[in-house]
């Protein structure tokens, strides 16, 4: 049984990327082709200056696509929802929506849920699913852990491709990044047919006045979607070159703009506590900037599974055991995702050319040395948690 809080699959988020880790296990789940068809492939990375010309650009899966037939998907949130919610029913698995739990409690050998309106319902374990904001978390597992501001927000939108010049589309075969000195602009097609187009801005933004609160961000929230394209367009107004203006032009057909603070768990933290288990962002939320947090996700969901076909194993031995195999691998993961957000930072002029040499020097010499094809920065991307000693 599947209780989501809200009354019906949600729109919300933009359009995420799946690495080739990911998108292996999705494989073996049975949904690898119905996220092809719906998502963007495409695993070439080309970072622009905003001087105009281009920093660099390879392939950043090759190795990985190599060792592993996967590479890489962009593919909206929603489509990505609807095609595991097809699986789902497909498996004769109920998802009740529109309902929310009030309590869990153990009884015996026994889970007991309850819900708004009075409802109960035992079962064996719980699985506390529901993201970085958890109840089961919250009022179960670890009630003095809580997410904390990564210092770091982003602005998103997507927009139809045929809103766009025909050759401007044409130029997106991959994710494309721009440096500037307020932060990193990244545009990647996000359907199969790249019809339609994600683009985003990720930045350092401090906290509102009011502090870390739910007014003080739905005001800043307010304040960026209200002023975001001029501010765009005063970011970019020094860019030049083909791909700047391709920018601005994304930029001014903008009608809709998200922003969304980025918040993350603390490494450490429980995972588990009597017969409740978090998996996914409600054990170790992340920032995106590694492009993990679905496949953490899903390799939480494979490794919990072959865990529970061993009948010898009592619960808390399978709890421990997944807390125990899983945590290396989240702080790896955890650790590159902070590293990588670096480049994210607000900087001046000769701070923007400096980031610009060290791209373009280690994209320049790890294919001039084939680094770059010996797995140099993939070696993550081919981890099998299926074979991970149990």
């Amino acid at each position: 049984m599947v209780y989501e809080l809200r009354d019906k699959p949600t729109t919300l988020g933009g359009a995420i990327g799946i690495l080739s880790n990911g998108l292996r296990l999705f494989d073996r789940l049975g949904v690898y082709d119905e996220l092809c068809a719906k998502g963007y492939a495409g695993g070439q990375l080309t970072v622009h200056s905003a001087q105009g010309g281009m920093v660099g650009q390879q392939d950043y899966v090759g190795w990985a696509r190599k060792q592993t037939g996967y590479g890489y998907l962009r593919i909206k949130r929603v489509d990505l929802v609807d095609v595991l919610l097809e699986a789902v029913k497909r498996e004769g698995i109920e998802v009740r929506f529109g309902v929310r739990v009030t309590g869990i409690e153990e009884r015996g050998d026994s889970a007991v849920v309850s819900v708004e309106g009075g409802e109960c319902q035992s079962a064996d374990l719980v699985l506390g699913c529901d993201g970085i904001h958890s109840l089961v978390r919250r009022e179960i597992v670890d009630p003095g852990f809580v997410g904390e501001y990564s210092g770091f927000a982003g602005s998103f939108s997507i927009i139809p491709a045929a809103s766009l010049p025909v050759e401007s589309v044409d130029m997106m075969t991959g994710l494309h990044a721009m440096l500037t000195q307020e932060g990193m602009v990244m545009v990647n097609p996000c359907t199969a047919n790249k019809d339609e187009v994600m683009w985003g801005f990720s930045r350092e933004v401090k906290l509102p006045e009011s502090g870390d609160s739910r007014d003080g961000w739905e005001e800043t929230r307010k304040a960026e979607v209200e002023g975001f394209r001029d501010y765009m367009l005063k970011v970019l107004d020094n860019a030049r070159g083909e791909w700047a203006e391709i920018v601005k032009n994304i930029v001014g057909k903008t009608s809709v703009v998200k922003f969304h603070p980025i918040y993350r768990l603390p490494l450490g933290g429980r995972w588990y506590k009597g017969r409740c288990l978090l998996l996914g962002d409600a054990a170790h939320a992340m920032s995106p900037h590694a492009g993990q947090g679905v496949s953490m996700a899903i390799e939480d969901v494979f490794l919990l599974s072959r865990l529970l076909e061993d009948p010898k194993r009592a619960l808390p031995e399978v709890f421990a055991k997944f807390d125990e195999i899983r945590r290396p691998r989240v702080n790896e993961i955890y650790t590159l995702a902070v590293k990588n957000a670096g480049s994210r930072k607000k900087t001046g002029p000769w701070g923007l050319w400096m980031k610009e040499t060290v791209f373009g020097m280690y994209m320049s010499v790890s294919g001039a040395l084939g680094l770059d094809q010996r797995g140099l920065g993939q070696k993550h991307l081919v981890y099998d948690i299926d074979e991970v000693e149990l």
